[in-house]
């Protein structure tokens, strides 16, 4: 048995409810009474094994799935070129990086062209750094562009990284739903304290043995706490996690789904999620705006010999020039100004005799370097530029300037260009998208497009997309506007254009601030700030490293449809999670209180220690299936969050609607069949797992019972451990260890019409309950 699973089981065993279950045990042993502390125990380590069985198969599953995930880092080992999990990286491997990698271990760089590093992470700091042979790379830290070579120093733990990682792992933020499932197991707490001293205080006024009372009231504690809560949270969680796979939608964090069904705002990019994602170069044309063949060579010179970030513009125009037949014989690379995300443009320097300076990039950046132009041709250059962003064309721009030759350039050299044409893209919408734009909306989910394009293509796409008279929001605009008017101003807009990176963070930062649990979909270099700042970050298998180790969900598939069956599963899972809480604490909270209230009028104690720990133990065991129930239609329409007055509201409500029938049953009991300890305690042990078995079965909708189908499993479970708890009394072995007795058939009937009674006083309850909730939720 690995270190890792021994934990796991030590885990079931570290709950307080089960050290309070083990100093009971251990109480009964003192006192000699073995059987009761062999039930004791018996049911400790058949709760532990049940929770360390699921939480294990769950974990097992989830680890497959976070391997398909993992990390790679391409390293020179022993004088091969290996691609390893980034995990195995060692000290003395050299690891090739280029644009778009994380770093994966701690060394120095050995040879470095263009080599852009965003630290960030470990600096806070927003711009990257341009770093040669030499110079320390850390881990953690992302390749912006470029390429480098690292001899590895340090990994993981020894790393400044690692240091830094250790101390967010141990200062770790709880999820909302953990945060209210801590504040749940509060409430609880305060009321099983209560129950005891009550109890205890009652017991001893009557005069009834210290040693049973104090079991009695340990045993009625417990069983007011859904114990196997942390498993039964695992399980299904895990269980959404492992169908949402089946969906092409991977959670790397496990934590994220319940924020995934929660999320009311999505923020994307468009291409290849609102577009096709298959850009092509639909024309390379000169100032005039004619077809030219010279303008394709120079924006394919400029493409072929880049090294940073790979990119389908790029690519697109590799592709057309291969079509065209071009080289690059007789033209040689001189050097490279890489493109980032302030200047938005990428040169590169050739030498073809001469050298020429060749920079291509977003047409407002560009622009304003060309020099010659007189202002009625800079205003027919910007309106052929508005007019072709209107008709759908990604329109970038293409400078040249020829320069005595030497040996290095920089941003310096960017200047007193000569205007040499435009390059058209064309990235269709998805025809699909629409769609799934209204399937998400019917979610309650409104859509965001963030984009660094320019404004007449995005509203081009919003528009081909269904966002029409769409509020737009520029970079430019984000920079003059504080804050505070941007929390107005942001939830109101649909389309953020022309933005950079950080503001793509502080785009989500203002929708959380106004109320919004925000998912943010992004797949590049420049997304993983927004994608770490969102509740949920979303990206896609084909992702940059820094993105997919930011984010908390995966995509196998591109495809905004694929996210909406996403936060649907989301969504089942919260609710079944949600369901098993709200269920199994109501019908224990009337459990214990119908014991509590009733042991100063009874002459014995209701139940035993042992027979409460057992029944609380059997109605448990069909909640090990709520995972796979069904969920109503409303529940997946719209987002959920943990709302612990409402669930302390279904607690008191349901709970006291079965302390009710118990009072009745007890009454039945006595007076109508006289009935003496054994009896007594037999019979409402059957009633009362009756009754929580089927409680399952009518509170798992909030409409009625009958119309909503429930699983199959969680009912052959409900049914299963049913017939178990009317055959218990009669199977003399288990019967007599328990101290169970066989009932006359006439108790069987009354037991059974108080359990229908039951079953139809909780529907009428019911109607009521979820007609208020939804009233007040309206409100």
């Amino acid at each position: 048995m690995s270190g890792e699973t021994l934990r796991l089981f030590a885990r079931q065993l570290a709950s307080p409810l089960v050290l309070i279950l083990v100093v009971a045990a251990g109480l009964s042993l003192f006192l000699r009474e073995w059987v009761d502390a062999a039930i004791i125990l018996v049911i400790v380590l058949g709760s532990a094994a049940l929770g360390f069985a699921q939480e294990y198969r769950a974990s097992a599953a989830l680890e497959s799935l976070r391997r398909s995930l993992a990390l790679t880092a391409r390293v020179l080992r022993d004088g091969r070129d290996l691609t390893i999990p980034a995990g195995d990286v060692a000290v003395g491997d050299v690891v090739l990086l280029a644009a778009g990698n994380l770093i994966p271990a701690e060394g120095t760089i050995l040879e470095a062209r263009d080599f852009l590093v965003s630290e960030a992470s470990l600096t806070g700091e927003s711009f990257p750094l341009e770093k040669s042979r030499g110079e320390p790379a850390f881990m953690g830290t992302s390749v912006r562009s470029g390429t480098a070579s690292v001899r590895v120093e340090k990994t993981g733990r020894a790393t400044a990284w690692g240091a830094i990682a250790a101390r967010l792992e141990a200062a770790e933020q709880d999820t909302e739903f953990a945060r209210g499932v801590r504040r749940f197991g509060y409430l609880l707490l305060r009321v099983m304290l209560a129950t005891v001293v009550f109890v205890l205080v009652i017991n001893q006024l009557l005069g009834r043995p210290a040693v049973e009372s104090l079991l009695f009231a340990v045993a009625l504690a417990v069983g007011l706490a859904p114990e196997l809560l942390p498993a039964i949270v695992t399980v299904t969680l895990a269980r959404g996690a492992r169908e949402m796979a089946e969906r092409s939608v991977v959670v790397r964090r496990l934590e994220a789904l319940e924020n995934l069904g929660s999320i009311d705002v999505l923020c994307t990019d468009k291409t290849g999620t609102l577009t096709e994602g298959a850009v092509e170069l639909a024309a390379a044309l000169d100032a005039q705006g004619a077809d030219s063949a010279a303008v394709l060579r120079l924006a394919w010179l400029n493409s072929h010999f880049e090294t940073g970030i790979e990119n389908p513009l790029d690519a697109a125009l590799i592709a057309a020039g291969e079509r065209a037949g071009l080289s690059p014989a007789g033209c040689a690379k001189v050097d490279e100004i890489p493109y980032d995300f302030t200047r938005k443009r990428l040169t590169i320097v050739v030498n073809e005799g001469e050298h020429l300076i060749i920079t291509k990039g977003a047409f407002a950046s560009v622009l304003p370097l060309c020099t010659g132009l007189d202002a009625a041709s800079r205003a027919a250059l910007e309106d052929f530029y508005r007019r072709k962003g209107e008709q759908g064309y990604r329109v970038l721009a293409l400078a040249i300037r020829r320069v005595a030759p030497r040996v290095r350039y920089g941003r310096e050299d960017e200047r007193e260009m000569t205007f040499a044409g435009f390059l058209l893209f064309l990235d269709p919408p998805k025809p699909d998208a629409r769609l799934a734009i209204e399937q998400l909306a019917a979610l309650g989910i409104a859509i965001k497009v963030i984009t660094g394009d320019n404004r007449h293509v995005a509203r081009h796409v919003a528009e081909a997309i269904g966002l029409r008279h769409a509020t737009l929001l520029t970079g430019e605009e984000l920079r003059a506007m504080k804050d505070e008017a941007l929390w107005q101003r942001a939830p109101r807009a649909d389309l953020f254009v022309e933005v950079d990176p950080q503001q793509k963070e502080r785009i989500v930062r203002a929708l959380q601030h106004a109320g919004h649990a925000v998912g943010f979909l992004g797949d590049g270099i420049n997304d993983a700030p927004a994608l770490h700042a969102a509740d949920v970050g979303i990206t896609v298998q084909g992702a940059v490293d820094v993105a997919r180790q930011s984010a908390d969900v995966v995509l196998l598939e591109r495809d905004l449809g694929v996210l909406q069956r996403g936060v649907e599963d989301g969504r089942r899972t919260f609710a079944n999670t949600l369901k098993y809480i709200s269920i199994t604490t109501s019908a224990n909270f009337g459990n214990m209180m119908s014991m509590a209230l009733a042991t100063p009028l009874l002459p014995f104690l209701p139940l035993a220690a042992k027979q409460i720990l057992l029944n609380n133990f059997l109605s448990d065991l069909p909640s090990m299936a709520i995972a796979t129930d069904n969920v109503d239609p409303g529940k997946i329409r719209r987002a959920q969050r943990w709302n612990l007055a409402e669930v302390r509201r279904f607690m008191i409500v349901f709970g006291l609607v079965s302390t009710a029938f118990d009072l009745l049953a007890f009454v039945v009991l006595l007076r109508a069949f006289h009935a003496d300890e054994a009896t007594f305690q037999t019979a409402w042990f059957v009633l009362s797992l009756l009754t929580e078995l089927a409680v399952v079965l009518a509170l798992r909708t909030q409409g009625p019972a009958w119309r909503s189908r429930p699983s199959a499993l969680l009912l052959g479970a409900t049914l299963l451990v049913a017939a178990a708890a009317l055959a218990l009394p009669y199977f003399v072995p288990l019967a007599s260890l328990f101290g169970f007795v066989a009932l006359p058939a006439a108790m069987l009937a009354a037991i059974a019409l108080i359990a229908a009674a039951y079953l139809v006083t909780t529907e009428a309850v019911k109607r009521g309950f979820f007609r208020s909730s939804r009233d007040s939720a309206a409100a």
